[in-house]
C-alpha cells in the first residue's frame, strides 16, 4: 500500500532544547523517501521514529546553518554502513559545496554507496520521475536558501456514470484508457482532471516571493514561524517568518494542511503559535510541529 506522509524527526531553531532536536523531516511518498534539513542528532532521531537508512532516496538542504545540516555526515555515513541498496541523491545551495563535502567527509569510513551530488544554483525542476517532479525555488535569508516543492503529475478520474451512459463496460474501459477514443467516445467525455497532489517545504527566509510560489495550492506544507507576531521586527532582521505571517502564505495560497515548524527557544508555549495562526485567517488544517509526529499528505479530494 502507498504511503504519504511527513514524519516529523526534528522541530527546534537554533539550538536544541529538552523536548526538540535540531531540524529533520522526511516525506514518505510511494516508496520514495526524502529527508530534508537533517540537523545534529538526525540519525538517532530516526532510530525513534522507526525510519531506516534504506527508506532514504534523496537528501534536500535549504541551506548550510548548522541547525539544518549539522546532520549530514553521520546520515551519510550510517547509509554507507547500512550499504543501502540503492543510490542516494543530496541536493543543497551550490554555493555550499564546499560545507557539503567537508560534512561528507568528515571522518574516515568505507563508501559503499553510491551517492550522486546534485548541488541547486537556480529555480527550477530537480528531478523528473513518474511519480512526482522535484523543484527548488530561491528564498530570502542571510545566506543562501532554497525551499523545496514535489509535485505529482495530473492524472485522470474515471467517472462511472459517464462510461454507464455511453455503455462501455468491461475490457472496453481499460481499452478508453489506452487508446484515448472507443467507437467515437473520446476519453474525455468519461473521465476528468485529477490533479496530482503538491507538498511544500519552507525553511528559514522571510516574506518574498519565493515563498508565495512554493506554497501555492499545496496539500500540505511544511514551514517555518520561528517566531510569535510580536517579535516581527526580528523576525525579518534575521531572515524568518512568524506564525502569523506563514499562516496569511499558507491562506493566500489556498494550502490544506499547514504545519508550523522551527520554532525559537525562547518561547514556552506552542499553543500560541497555533492562536497567532488561526487569528491571521487560516481555516484549514493546522499541525504545530512535534518531534516524532506524523502527518498524513490529505487525501485527494
Amino acid at each position: 500500500m502507498s504511503v504519504r506522509e511527513l514524519v516529523v524527526l526534528g522541530t527546534a531553531s537554533q539550538v536544541p532544547t529538552r523536548h526538540r532536536n535540531h531540524n529533520g523531516y522526511l516525506l514518505r511518498w510511494d516508496g520514495q523517501g526524502i529527508l530534508f534539513d537533517p540537523g545534529e542528532g538526525t540519525q538517532r532521531q530516526m532510530l525513534r521514529a522507526g525510519v531506516a537508512a534504506h527508506d532514504l532516496h534523496r537528501i534536500c538542504v535549504t541551506h548550510f546553518h548548522g541547525d539544518h545540516s549539522l546532520g549530514l555526515a553521520g546520515v551519510i555515513q550510517r547509509i554507507n554502513l547500512d550499504q543501502v541498496p540503492h543510490p542516494v541523491t543530496a541536493h543543497y545551495p551550490a554555493s555550499g559545496q564546499h560545507f557539503f563535502e567537508r560534512l561528507r567527509y568528515a571522518t574516515a569510513y568505507r563508501e559503499t554507496v553510491k551517492l550522486t551530488e546534485s548541488p541547486v544554483a537556480a529555480d527550477g525542476p530537480l528531478a523528473v520521475t513518474e511519480a512526482y517532479t522535484l523543484d527548488a525555488v530561491r528564498l530570502s535569508h542571510p545566506v543562501e536558501s532554497y525551499g523545496y516543492r514535489l509535485t505529482e503529475p495530473d492524472g485522470r478520474r474515471i467517472l462511472p456514470e459517464k462510461l454507464a451512459a455511453h455503455g462501455i463496460k468491461g475490457p472496453d474501459v481499460g481499452r478508453i484508457q489506452r487508446e484515448g477514443v472507443l467507437d467515437g467516445v473520446s476519453l474525455d467525455e468519461v473521465s476528468e482532471i485529477r490533479h496530482g497532489q503538491r507538498f511544500a517545504f519552507v525553511m528559514d527566509t522571510r516574506l518574498c516571493d519565493g515563498v508565495d510560489a512554493l506554497a501555492e495550492g499545496a496539500d500540505l506544507l511544511v514551514i517555518e514561524s520561528t517566531f510569535l507576531d510580536e517579535d516581527v521586527r526580528l523576525a525579518t532582521d534575521h531572515g524568518h517568518l512568524t506564525a502569523g505571517q506563514a499562516a496569511e502564505v499558507a491562506r493566500d495560497a489556498r494550502v490544506r494542511h499547514l504545519v508550523l515548524t522551527h520554532f525559537s527557544q525562547r518561547y514556552s508555549d506552542p499553543a500560541e503559535f497555533e492562536r497567532q495562526a488561526r487569528a491571521a485567517g487560516f481555516d484549514g488544517e493546522l499541525s504545530i510541529a512535534q518531534d516524532l509526529m506524523r502527518v498524513p499528505v490529505p487525501k485527494r479530494t
